[in-house]
């Protein structure tokens, strides 16, 4: 049966005020002006219709972590994300054990299986190959090299499921796994990172080409000699190839880089990510980076997840609302650009097929939302999940 959604509509060139999204056993049939014709109407009256948002970085949330590798804690997850407007994620792991980022497989697998309809997508690998320099809150005991002879096993077990994955460009390996993942179809980004202008450029010809959350884990400018050299964050803003991904939480990043990052890049280049982790949607002043049985606890504070010692943050907690609030905001975007960082444009980075954008025979993943992105309603593949 069809479903109409009658708002404004959201596109990525304009808003269709007094518009029509129609939907059929989950695909977009029409989306236009207003017919009198149709049937089945949802009135969201001066409520916006969005394509769902996609985060391409993301932890957790709920009090669960996808390194827990339990179902109901991936339930927990979703259902917090879903109430938010998000629609397709990207699983992140962190840095951890093999065998516990083989649980996150076997977990994953199985809850697509009993879950068709979530807004599971894929996985994004966050590690292992790190700079110990800029590991951030990341598990020291597990970072090294990429080695054939390691990465070929992690591939062959995420056959499928492994969409991207996050990898500092200056260790020994990382250019060959670079090529690899590209001619594999996966995303290959720079993240955690120390690498300098040379070795950015070097990456970005052997298959990278996204930024891992802009400004955090990633090098900057330092003197060699008397002379300058320019870090990742220097060449990101030099380099037309690269995409960003910003924690636009509002904590991550102030209100002027935010400003400065969207007026450099523009929409089409930005993906706004959460990167939360299992205190989203919560009201708890402490959680557990990483797994319940092997990670560790952190503080909640001023919005944001903080080191025990104050020395930097933790992790967001951040969901997608937020985020596409703040860049409207804080940095000045219109509704639509903001919309288009959480939809099309990490739809595109990260190569999500018939998503990101309200087109007939795309998905019909939806939300609904008021003048202050407050989550209304939200439809994947056709099917209200909030």
């Amino acid at each position: 049966m069809k479903t109409v959604l009658r708002g404004n509509i959201i596109t990525p060139l304009r808003v269709i005020n007094g518009g029509e999204v129609e939907f059929e056993n989950g695909i977009i049939t029409y989306v236009g002006v207003r017919r009198e014709d149709s049937v089945n109407v949802i009135d969201c009256g001066d409520k916006y219709v969005s394509p769902g948002f996609i985060d391409i970085h993301v932890h957790g949330g709920g009090g669960g972590d996808f390194m827990d590798a339990d179902l109901d804690m991936y339930s927990r997850i979703s259902k917090v994300h879903q109430d938010h407007g998000t629609t397709t994620m990207l699983a992140t792991t962190l840095t951890s054990s093999d065998d516990e980022l083989f649980a996150v497989f076997e977990a994953f697998r199985k809850f697509k299986s009993v879950k068709p309809v979530s807004c599971l997508y894929g996985l994004h690998l966050e590690g292992p190959y790190f700079s110990d320099a800029q590991k951030g809150a990341q598990d020291p005991r597990y970072i090294r090299c990429p080695d054939p002879s390691h990465y070929t096993k992690i591939l062959e077990k995420g056959e499928g499921i492994i969409k991207r994955w996050s990898i500092a460009p200056e260790l020994n390996g990382a250019m060959q796994l670079g090529r690899i993942l590209s001619a594999k179809g996966i995303l290959a980004a720079i993240g955690h990172s120390n690498a300098e202008y040379e070795t950015v450029l070097e990456a970005c010809e052997n298959g990278y080409t996204l930024l891992t959350h802009f400004y955090s884990g990633m090098s900057s400018l330092v003197r060699k000699g008397g002379f300058r050299i320019p870090g990742i964050l220097e060449t990101g803003y030099m380099t037309d190839s690269l995409n960003v991904e910003i924690i636009a939480d509002g904590c991550h990043l102030p209100a002027s880089l935010l400003r400065l990052i969207y007026r450099h890049f523009g929409a089409a280049r930005i993906a706004v990510i959460t990167d939360a982790l299992r205190g989203a949607g919560t009201d708890s002043d402490k959680m557990i980076i990483g797994s319940l049985k092997d990670g560790y606890e952190v503080d909640i504070e001023d919005g944001v997840g903080k080191l025990p010692d104050r020395s930097g943050f933790a992790g967001s907690i951040a969901t997608t609302d937020r985020l596409v609030r703040n860049m409207i905001k804080l940095a000045g975007a219109t509704v639509t650009d903001a919309v288009q960082m959480a939809t099309l444009t990490p739809a595109r980075i990260a190569n999500i097929p018939r998503k990101g954008v309200l087109r007939v025979g795309f998905d019909a993943d939806l939300c609904v939302f008021d003048d202050n992105i407050n989550i209304i309603a939200t439809y994947i593949k056709g099917n209200k999940v909030h």
